[in-house]
């Protein structure tokens, strides 16, 4: 049984090294799963959170992520300006008209 269970560590520990995993990550993850009683152990669920913002990362650098976020920014920078721009317009006229009144 002992050694089923070497062999099936042996195979999670190649596997994540064969997808990237860096040997110390993957040998602690392959261990940790083998000596815990608990059914995600600390070292594996970090592994997970670590691996699942990496791989977030990537997508969203091929869809083009930071660049649309940019072109967004400017737009809404362009915006909030021709909107200040506005009313600064209105409150002159009014500024102007109320002068007209007033004299």
């Amino acid at each position: 049984m002992a050694k089923k269970q070497k062999k099936k560590d042996e195979d999670l520990f190649d596997r994540l090294r064969e997808l990237g995993m860096r040997k110390g990550r993957a040998r602690k993850v392959s261990e940790s799963l083998q000596n815990s009683s608990r059914k995600a152990p600390k070292a594996a669920r970090r592994a997970i959170a670590d691996l699942t913002g990496a791989a977030a990362e990537v997508q969203d650098r091929i869809k083009g992520g930071p660049q649309k976020r940019k072109k967004a920014a400017e737009k809404a920078a362009r915006t909030r300006k021709k909107n200040a721009k506005r009313r600064s317009q209105s409150a002159k006229k009014g500024a102007r008209t109320r002068a007209k009144a007033k004299a």
